[in-house]
């Protein structure tokens, strides 16, 4: 059976085990955790949202290569019109 994870704010902070100092949210990050604590009915954010609004900017953005296609609009075209061979016969 697998082990349950250990609730966030049970657990040791790992930069501070590795020796290195916190690092603060961005006011952005800021923001984004507060409206997180808003819509969940809180005044303000908790341990939860502001680890979420920390890792969400690291999340790797895709390149490029999946563009959407932006362009000109078509035309409807019509259903192709099938073939009948009245003048050949």
């Amino acid at each position: 059976m697998a082990r349950t994870p250990r609730a966030p704010w049970k657990r040791d902070n790992p930069r501070k085990r590795a020796g290195k100092a916190s690092q603060h949210l961005s006011p952005a990050q800021k923001s984004a955790a507060k409206a997180r604590a808003r819509r969940a009915g809180r005044r303000y954010p908790n341990l939860v949202d502001n680890m979420r609004a920390a890792s969400a900017s690291k999340t790797p953005k895709k390149k490029s290569a999946e563009k959407k296609r932006v362009g000109r609009k078509r035309a409807a075209s019509k259903p192709a019109s099938k073939k009948t061979a009245r003048g050949s016969a």
